[in-house]
Formats: C-alpha cells, sequence, structure tokens
C-alpha cells in the first residue's frame, strides 16, 4: 500500500500532461476542439467487442475452472486501478471499478450477483450500505440529548459537522477476483481461456480509515454480459495515449498479472489457502503448480 500511495503523487504530477492523449488533438485550434471527433472517427469507434466462437462440449478436451487474484499492487495491474480520481482528468478515463459502478446504478449492468457461481442476484440498493455510510459523530450526539424535543419536533437541524460519512471509492479498490475457464479446443488444437465473473475487493464504507479492515467481495458480475460496457470504457496505455485499450480487450487478453487462489476440485472447491495454511510460500508454489498442470497438458499434446 506505501508503494501505492507513493505512485498515487505522482499521478497527480503528471495528471496535465495525461489529461491531454484526447483525439483530435493534433488538429485542434482551441481547446474546446479537443476530444471533439470527427464523422469518420465516430463512424470507426462504432463496433462491437470481437464475438466468441462457438465451442462444442464435445471439443473440449480438457476443462478447468480456475479463480485467480488480481493485485492491484503490482505495477502491470495499475490499468485496472487508476485513475482514482477523475475530477481533473478528461470524461473517457475512468477505473475499472468506476465503470462497473456506474454501469450498475444506470442499469446497464443488471447481471450482477452475490457470488462467482452466479446463483443470487443484487442490486445497488442491496450494495448500498457497502458502499456509503453515515453516522451521527459523538458531539453530534451530545447536542441531540441536550435538545431532543427541538430536534424531534424539526425546530434544529443536525449541523453537517456533526455528521460522518464514507463514500467507497476507486481508491478503496485493493484487489479483484476473477473466474475463468481453461479449455482445450480439440478442433483448434488450442489452449484458450475465457473469462467468466469479475468481482472488486475492497473493506466497505464504514470501515474505511480503520487499523484492521476487513476485506470483502463487495458483488460479482458475469463478464460475458457486461462486454459491450467494458468495450465502450477506455484503460490507459502507456505506450501510446493515442490508442487507449478496451477494458474488454484488456481482461479478455489477460494482460494483468494474477495468482491462482482456488480451482473446481473434488473436495467442493475448496481454495488453497485451506489446506496450505499459514505459508504464504507454499500457496504461491502451490498456485504456479496449478498453473502448470494446464500449461504441461498443453505441450504434451505435442509430444508423440
Amino acid at each position: 500500500m506505501k508503494y501505492r500511495n507513493f505512485l498515487i503523487v505522482i499521478t497527480v504530477v503528471f495528471v496535465s500532461f495525461s489529461s491531454f492523449a484526447q483525439s483530435n488533438l493534433l488538429n485542434a485550434k482551441v481547446p474546446s476542439e479537443i476530444g471533439k471527433k470527427t464523422p469518420a472517427q465516430l463512424i470507426s469507434d462504432n463496433d462491437k467487442p470481437l464475438a466468441y466462437g462457438y465451442v462444442h462440449d464435445r471439443d473440449v478436451l480438457l476443462g478447468k475452472t480456475m479463480w485467480e487474484t488480481i493485485d492491484l499492487d503490482e505495477r502491470i495491474n495499475f490499468p485496472l486501478y487508476y485513475p482514482i480520481d477523475t475530477a481533473n482528468i478528461g470524461k473517457d478515463r475512468r477505473s475499472l471499478f468506476d465503470v462497473l459502478l456506474k454501469g450498475i446504478k444506470e442499469e446497464k449492468i443488471t447481471e450482477v450477483y452475490t457470488d462467482s457461481y452466479f446463483n443470487t442476484k443484487k442490486t445497488f440498493k442491496d450494495m448500498s450500505s457497502s458502499f456509503t455510510y453515515v453516522d451521527t459523530t459523538n458531539a453530534g450526539k451530545e447536542e441531540i440529548n441536550n435538545y431532543p424535543e427541538d430536534y424531534k419536533s424539526g425546530k434544529k437541524v443536525l449541523d453537517p459537522q456533526y455528521i460522518n460519512k464514507k463514500e467507497l471509492g476507486a481508491i478503496d479498490i485493493s484487489d479483484y477476483k476473477i473466474k475463468g475457464y481453461w479449455y482445450f479446443d480439440k478442433r483448434q488444437s488450442e489452449l484458450k481461456y475465457r473469462l467468466l465473473g469479475i468481482c472488486p475487493i475492497s473493506p466497505e464504507a464504514k470501515e474505511i480509515g480503520a487499523e484492521n479492515q476487513d476485506f470483502i467481495e463487495l458483488f460479482w458480475v458475469y463478464f460475458p454480459a457486461v462486454r459491450d460496457v467494458l468495450h465502450e470504457a477506455k484503460a490507459f496505455n502507456d505506450r501510446n495515449s493515442a490508442m487507449p485499450i478496451t477494458f474488454d480487450h484488456l481482461l479478455n487478453s489477460r494482460r494483468f498479472n494474477a495468482v491462482v487462489y482456488k480451482e473446481e476440485n473434488v473436495y467442493g472447491d475448496r481454495e488453497i489457502a485451506e489446506y496450505m495454511k499459514e505459508n504464504s510460500q507454499m500457496q504461491l508454489l502451490e498456485s504456479e503448480r496449478v498453473k502448470d498442470k494446464i500449461r504441461d497438458f498443453e505441450q504434451d499434446m505435442w509430444n508423440y
């Protein structure tokens, strides 16, 4: 977290430079023309995410569901985390959490669930207590106790200084959990990956700033149902700011680093931490072993 907080400062310093990486930048004659796309650009941008091909169950020679954790403290995963503050950045720049939350609020994203098995749906109203926490301070409670009848009748209204309000934001997201399916397509003789779900991890709003925070799964989104929304949202491309990457492309092409924390198994899909207890190094080694099983299968297909 210290490493990431240091980079937050660096990011703010360079906001004035990165915020101008917009369309029509080189052709604009006045600042108001920056970001306005030409008719030709609008036509070329009117595309859809690359459709998944149909895969018959009989064509899957190997299939394995895995759950992974994306640590947002890792540099390669920064495009999913930043920008955490969009006040001084162009409207097209948003973090993945902001895109998901905005889509849920506007009901563009409806396939939202409580867990990675997608059994029980959730609405924004169901999750509102996790995003916003409002409480009266001790001084405010004393104020109410001193004038109970006035506050009860409505003659007096509690001053905002006596109200403690916390809102969960992109800066509070520590990780993402993803669920995906690795499979070997025997028709194309190729090992492929299909992302199925994604979940932001953070403390609840009421625990923001606490010493010992409990991190929870906020919600699980069924990924194939939100590809259109993620395709419209752009992640920062540090190699060429004129060509941002869509979040759909970034996630489907696995341009991030993740650690396996669970695989489907006969033990009820138990997590690695359940049988590799109190040893983080062994958990990482076990995670790599799980990955190697999939890679080795593909390699073995070419050995006769």
